[in-house]
C-alpha cells in the first residue's frame, strides 16, 4: 500500500485509531501518478506571501549526463503548461504597454534546504522581500527572500513569471530542472504581490527518478512485489503437488487454502505490472490498477474469512458452522466494501511522497472491522481449544496449540511493528527517510505470507488427514457459542458409556454370548 497484510490482521487496525484524528480529508484526484496536474488550484496566505503546493517526491540523482538527449538515467523535473490567470480586477490596474505586471516564482528545494526560504537568517518572519530588507540589499522587492546554499549557489531553485501589460494569463516557459542530488523535493508556486489575489493556477508537472517515472517510495516495491509474485508461485507449486498427491484425501479446508494462495499470486502479480507500466509511462493504468485494488481487497476478505472458520475448529471440531455461515459472509462482504474503497481512494489519486493524509471517513470503517474480526478469531479459538481439551483430542489440541501459538507471535510482531511505523512517522513529517519507507507497507505482506505458510504446513494435505478432520463418531453436541467444562466432562462420560456398551456386546457376540444378552441389545 500500500499493498496491504492479507492474512494478519492489517497494519492499519491502531494507526488508524492513533493518526486518524489529527490527518486531513483529502478527495481523490485523476490517475496520474507522477504527473501532477493542477485545475484552477487557489493560492493560500501565509505571512506576507501566498503558495500553492505543487507537489513533493522523493528523487534520486541523474545517472546520465544532463546535455544526453535521451531521458533514460535522468532525474528531472518537468513544467508543462503551467498557466496563472489573474482577475480582471488585478489586471485592469495596468496599461497595456506595462511590461512586468504582476511576477509568480516557482520554488523548488530539497528538504535540508527548507531553512533557506523566508527572512529566517536575516531574524525576520517575512518570506517575501519588504522593503526595509530591501533597502538593507538583504532581497529584491517583492520576491520570496532565499538564501543560496553555500555548497550549490543555484539551489534553491528559483524559475520567475512575469504577467505583461492587462493579459490575464502568464504561462511559464516549459522547461527541464534536472536533479543532480538524492533527496526529497518539494515544488512551490508563490507570489508577494497583494494585487494578485484570486490568482489561480492551471496545468501539470512531470517528475521523473533516473529508472522511470515512479516516486522514490515506490520504486523499491516494484521489485518487492516481483519477488512476493515469485514467493507466491513457490508456495503455490509445493501446494499443489501436495494437493495432487493426496487429492483423495483433501478436506473442505484445504480448498479455502488453495483459495487464498491463488490470489495472493494474482494480488502479487497485478500489483507488479501495474508498478512496472506506471514507471514507463508516468500515469497509473486505470485498468491494471482497479484489478490490483480488487484482489488486494478480496484476499484481504478472504484470508480474515480463513482465520474465522480455522479458529471456529471448521472441518476439525465441526463439519459446517451451522447459522453462524450468514454471519460470517455478511461480515466478509461489509469488509470488502470497506476494504475496497479505502484501496480505490489511496491508490487511484494524485501521487505525493509528502503526505500526512489518512482518509479518516475510510481508515475508521475498516479499523472498526479489523477489529471485529480480531475479537471474533480469539474468542472462537478460545472456545475451539476448550472443546478439544474437553474431547481429548489430543492430536488436534496440539495442532491448534500450534496455530494459536503462531498467531500469537504474528500479534506480538504486529503490535511491534505498529509501535514502531508510530515512532517513524511521529519522527520524519516531512518524509526525510523517504528511501526506507517502503519497508512499512512490504513488512505486512511479509508477515501474512508467512503466516499462510504456518497454516499450509499445519493443514498440508497428507495420507491421514482423518486425525485433524471431523469425526461423526466424535459428535458435535456443543452449541454454536461454547461449552462449559463441566458440562463437556459429562458428555464424555456419556460417550465412553455407549462406548463400553459397544465393546461389550462386541466381545459377547465373539465368545457366541450374544443370546444371554438381548437385553443389552434391547438398550
Amino acid at each position: 500500500m500500500g499493498v496491504a497484510g492479507a492474512l494478519l490482521f492489517p497494519d492499519r487496525i491502531f494507526l488508524g485509531f492513533f493518526l486518524g484524528f489529527f490527518a486531513l480529508f483529502s478527495c481523490p484526484l485523476p490517475s496520474l501518478g507522477s504527473i501532477h496536474e493542477y485545475k484552477n488550484g487557489a493560492f493560500i496566505p501565509r505571512s506576507n506571501s501566498f503558495f500553492f503546493h505543487g507537489g513533493s517526491e522523493g528523487l534520486y540523482a541523474s545517472e546520465a549526463s544532463i546535455n544526453s538527449s535521451s531521458s533514460d538515467g535522468k532525474s528531472f523535473i518537468q513544467f508543462d503548461s503551467v498557466t496563472f490567470r489573474r482577475t480582471k480586477d488585478s489586471a485592469s490596474m495596468h496599461h497595456d504597454m506595462q511590461s512586468s505586471t504582476g511576477l509568480v516564482e516557482a520554488i523548488i528545494l530539497e528538504i535540508q534546504d527548507r531553512d533557506r526560504i523566508g527572512g529566517a537568517f536575516l531574524n525576520s518572519e517575512d518570506i517575501c522581500c519588504t522593503p526595509q530588507l530591501h533597502k538593507d540589499k538583504s532581497c529584491k522587492l517583492a520576491e520570496v527572500i532565499i538564501h543560496p546554499n553555500p555548497d550549490n549557489p543555484q539551489w534553491p531553485k528559483r524559475i520567475q513569471t512575469f504577467f505583461d501589460g492587462t493579459n490575464e494569463e502568464a504561462t511559464m516557459i516549459t522547461q527541464n530542472i534536472p536533479i543532480e542530488k538524492t533527496g526529497m523535493y518539494y515544488l512551490y508556486f508563490m507570489f508577494c504581490d497583494p494585487q494578485l489575489q484570486g490568482l489561480t493556477i492551471s496545468g501539470r508537472t512531470v517528475w521523473r527518478n533516473p529508472g522511470g517515472y515512479l516516486p522514490g517510495k515506490m520504486a523499491p516495491l516494484m521489485t518487492f512485489h516481483g519477488f512476493m509474485s515469485l514467493a507466491y508461485l513457490a508456495l503455490g507449486l509445493v501446494w499443489f503437488l501436495q494437493f495432487v498427491r493426496f487429492w483423495k484425501d483433501t478436506l473442505q479446508l484445504h480448498y479455502h487454502i488453495t483459495a487464498v494462495i491463488a490470489l495472493g499470486m494474482c494480488e502479487m502479480a497485478f500489483w507488479f505490472f501495474e508498478y512496472a507500466n506506471f514507471n514507463d509511462s508516468g500515469s497509473r493504468p486505470m485498468g491494471i490498477t482497479i484489478w490490483a485494488v480488487t484482489f488486494t481487497a478480496v484476499k484481504k476478505t478472504v484470508s480474515r474469512m480463513l482465520l474465522l472458520v480455522v479458529s471456529m475448529g471448521y472441518g476439525v471440531v465441526r463439519p459446517t458452522l451451522g447459522g453462524i455461515t450468514s454471519k460470517v459472509i455478511l461480515l466478509g462482504v461489509v469488509y470488502f466494501i470497506a476494504s475496497e474503497a479505502l484501496e480505490l481512494v489511496e491508490h487511484l489519486g494524485n501521487i505525493n511522497d509528502f503526505s500526512g493524509k489518512a482518509r479518516l471517513f475510510l481508515v475508521l470503517p475498516v479499523a472498526l472491522l479489523d477489529a471485529v474480526f480480531i475479537v471474533w478469531i480469539f474468542s472462537s479459538l478460545s472456545k475451539t481449544l476448550e472443546k478439544l481439551q474437553v474431547r481429548r483430542s489430543v492430536a488436534k489440541l496440539d495442532l491448534y496449540r500450534k496455530f494459536t501459538n503462531s498467531l500469537a507471535v504474528s500479534v506480538l510482531l504486529s503490535v511491534a511493528w505498529i509501535g514502531y511505523e508510530l515512532y517513524f512517522n511521529a519522527t520524519d513529517p516531512l518524509s526525510e527517510l523517504w528511501q526506507r519507507a517502503w519497508i512499512i507497507s512490504a513488512f505486512w505482506n511479509v508477515l501474512s505470507y508467512i503466516l499462510l505458510g504456518v497454516i499450509c504446513f499445519l493443514w498440508a494435505p497428507s495420507q491421514n488427514p482423518t486425525r485433524y478432520a471431523y469425526s461423526e463418531e466424535m459428535g458435535d453436541d456443543f452449541d454454536e457459542e461454547g461449552i462449559s467444562l463441566t458440562s463437556g466432562a459429562k458428555v464424555v462420560g456419556d460417550m465412553a458409556n455407549k462406548l463400553e456398551r459397544k465393546e461389550r456386546k462386541a466381545s459377547d457376540h465373539v465368545f457366541g454370548l450374544g443370546d444371554e444378552h438381548e437385553e443389552d441389545k434391547r438398550e
